[in-house]
């Protein structure tokens, strides 16, 4: 399967908790919910073609908790996103979660990360999807283990909050495989990797 990661971003770049206030207020971040007010049919049907890749799902341990607490409540058998993410495997990487209650979750990463993500990538099928949970996501990208980006950019600052590319990060070049905006302004890219950068001069 190929590792794919959809992720919600500011223009300077924060991915925290863009999907409710106390989605994630570690360090003080009092900006939850930035990308509440830019959802509008764009962005719906652009998220139901990314679930709709899905044959599995690879969740961190904040974003499982915040997953776990709403999606198993939706049962509407024509909910696109819902019956996906209820009927399709889960994997939640954690070192302290014991249990996992949502059906269809297996927790992986306990011991060893990367070789529990790269066999899961072995298996058959065509995407495991990552959504969010950008510590999970960092690690990865730092293990070359993300096969392609979707990055939705909506348009507003907040000026702190957590960031997904980190300093130090892997210096990896993408692809850029195709790109739409919605009608309230959120710029979706979608990526692949491609290697290592290339570098020149202008000189």
């Amino acid at each position: 399967m190929k590792l794919t990661l959809t992720q919600f971003v500011t223009l300077d770049g924060v991915v925290q908790a863009p999907g409710g206030p106390e989605e994630d207020p570690s360090g003080g971040f009092t900006h939850g919910g930035w990308s509440v007010p830019y959802g509008d049919e764009d962005f719906g049907r652009f998220m139901t073609e990314v679930f709709d890749r899905a044959d599995a799902f690879l969740l961190g341990r904040r974003t499982y908790d915040v997953f776990a607490a709403y999606w198993p409540r939706v049962t509407d058998p024509e909910d696109p996103i819902a019956t996906r993410l209820n009927g399709l495997p889960k994997y939640v990487a954690s070192t302290t979660l014991t249990g996992a209650d949502w059906q269809g979750t297996e927790v992986i990463g306990r011991e060893d990360l990367v070789k529990d993500v790269t066999a899961l990538k072995e298996r058959p099928g065509r995407e495991l999807q990552l959504h969010g949970s950008a510590d999970l996501a960092r690690s990865l990208l730092a293990h070359d283990l993300v096969d392609a980006l979707h990055l939705l950019t909506f348009p507003v600052v907040l000026g702190s909050g957590g960031r997904l590319f980190a300093e130090g990060g892997l210096p990896t070049a993408f692809r850029h495989t195709g790109s739409r905006t919605t009608s309230k302004g959120v710029a979706i890219n979608s990526y692949e990797r491609a290697g290592r950068p290339e570098y020149g001069s202008y000189g």
